[in-house]
Order: C-alpha cells, then sequence, then structure tokens
C-alpha cells in the first residue's frame, strides 16, 4: 500500500501541473475564465491531496500498522478523482448532472483529514 500511495501521489501532482499548465495556456483561448476558474480550484486540490497522501505514504512506511492511514490515503485518491476530476470535465462541458459528484469529492477529502486526525491521536508519545 505504501508504494501505490507514493506512486499514486507522484502522478496526482505531475498531471496536477500539466492540468494546471494547460489551463493556463492551452485552454485560455477556449474556455469562459468561470471555467478557467474552476478548473485553477481542481488542480488546487489535487495538488493539496496529492503531498497529503504522498505524506500518508510515507508516515505508513514509518508505522505501518497505524490505524486510519490506509483509509486516509484511499479517501484522498476517491477525493481528488471525484472532486478535481468532476471539476475538470464540467468546466470541459460535460453535462451539468456531474455537478453533485463534486461535493462527494469533497466529503471525502473531509474523511480523509478525519481518518488522519484519528491516526495522530492514536500516537503514543514517547517516555
Amino acid at each position: 500500500m505504501v508504494r501505490l500511495f507514493l506512486m499514486i501521489a507522484a502522478l496526482s501532482g505531475f498531471f496536477a501541473v500539466i492540468v494546471g499548465a494547460f489551463a493556463a495556456h492551452g485552454l485560455k483561448k477556449m474556455l469562459a475564465p468561470e471555467m478557467i476558474e474552476v478548473v485553477k480550484t481542481g488542480v488546487q486540490y489535487q495538488m493539496y491531496h496529492a503531498l497529503a497522501l504522498l505524506l500518508v505514504g510515507l508516515w505508513l512506511s514509518h508505522k505501518p500498522d497505524t490505524s486510519g492511514l490506509k483509509a486516509g490515503g484511499l479517501a484522498f485518491i476517491l477525493g481528488t478523482l471525484l472532486f478535481s476530476g468532476s471539476l475538470y470535465a464540467l468546466a470541459l462541458g460535460a453535462p451539468r448532472w456531474l455537478g453533485p459528484v463534486t461535493p462527494l469529492g469533497g466529503l471525502c477529502f473531509l474523511l480523509g483529514w478525519l481518518f488522519l486526525l484519528s491516526a495522530a491521536w492514536r500516537i503514543k508519545p514517547a517516555d
């Protein structure tokens, strides 16, 4: 699971940079300014959670038995797919019924952070 999280974190960060650059340069002439902002929001959240997933992978590599880390990492992956993915699709003209998917991705992000909070709470302080 550690390797998977670290690889997905790296790929997610990589694609966040690509999508961000494409939005700033290639899509600027094709999309309305408000749709560029939608893409930027997706890129920001994707990058934040790529970094969070990277930290989860590193934490998991040092403390593999920590409860909540795997669930948190999976929630960040699902959140990125649902939240950022739906924003990208909507900005590029996907049907409006896809709009309710975005808050589900946000909910996954929130759950991921709560799983990390739970994992941190369980850390036993060193004597």
